[in-house]
């Protein structure tokens, strides 16, 4: 999205922190950001949920993959360039939410 950004996490491990991979992330990509165009790319807050079984998480993935259509911005989730997994393809999220 053009003004937010969603973030769908599983914890892989005991140690996994969510909270400081969210933390991190901002702090480089804010960093390198500001230093390429001189403003700061997040706002200090934001919003985050912990997720307790699979339903809830399907549900979740569908709310994310259907925001670029609620806004127009494509006409098929697979159109939207940001959509992605480091663990699955698109075609396998879209099958588990039933969207393909």
């Amino acid at each position: 999205m053009p003004d937010h950004l969603h973030l769908l996490l599983e914890a892989r491990t005991d140690a996994s922190n969510a909270l400081r991979f969210i933390s991190r992330a901002k702090q480089l990509s804010g960093y390198h950001y500001k230093q390429t165009f001189g403003q700061v790319l997040w706002q200090r807050y934001g919003f985050e949920r912990v997720l307790r079984n699979d339903e809830q998480t399907l549900v979740v993935a569908r709310y994310i993959l259907e925001n670029p259509l609620r806004r127009g911005m494509v006409a098929r989730v697979e159109d939207y360039p940001f959509v992605g997994s480091t663990l699955y393809t698109v075609s396998e999220i879209l099958e588990a939410i039933q969207l393909s």
